[in-house]
């Protein structure tokens, strides 16, 4: 496979990804903890079919100490005893928010409740953001069909 443009390197694209890459530094430097960060962009990036981010992220999340049987155990995270209930609550709305097309009523009440158990104000702000951001990139990535396997971690800084 190869991308259908040359996305990452188009002076237009530059613009728009400082934008998005700005949206989730705020993010990323916020109080929701950097596992469940993680763990919502694999889950995001593998309910869109986005290879290229499922690869970075699972790489970035076992270069920051994840295991790998929680790795591969993230798209049947209902079945796996090694989630704690907050990230299960993050993972229920990182769901429910990248299939809004799927849900006639969009996130339910009581996944927002449960996630709202579980985290402040400021990180439910940031997870709510996240869940943005990640559907942003996987789209760009997913219409462009950026080729996935060659992420290193950090590469993009």
């Amino acid at each position: 496979m190869e991308a259908r443009l040359d996305y990452f390197g188009h002076p237009l694209a530059g613009k728009v990804l400082k934008h998005i890459n700005s949206a989730g530094k705020v993010v990323s430097d916020s109080t929701l903890p950097t596992a469940t960060q993680e763990l919502v962009k694999i889950r995001a990036s593998q309910i869109n079919g986005c290879g290229f981010c499922t690869d970075m992220h699972t790489k970035d999340a076992a270069a920051a100490g994840e295991t790998a049987q929680r790795l591969h155990l993230v798209a049947a995270w209902r079945e796996a005893k090694v989630f704690t209930d907050a990230e299960r609550a993050a993972l229920e709305l990182a769901e429910q928010g990248t299939r809004i097309a799927d849900a006639a009523g969009g996130v339910t009440d009581e996944a927002w409740r449960n996630a709202a158990k579980h985290f402040d104000e400021d990180q439910l702000v940031a997870l709510l953001s996240l869940i943005a951001v990640i559907n942003a990139y996987n789209r760009i990535n997913v219409i462009n069909q950026q080729p996935a396997g060659d992420y290193q971690p950090g590469q993009f800084g």
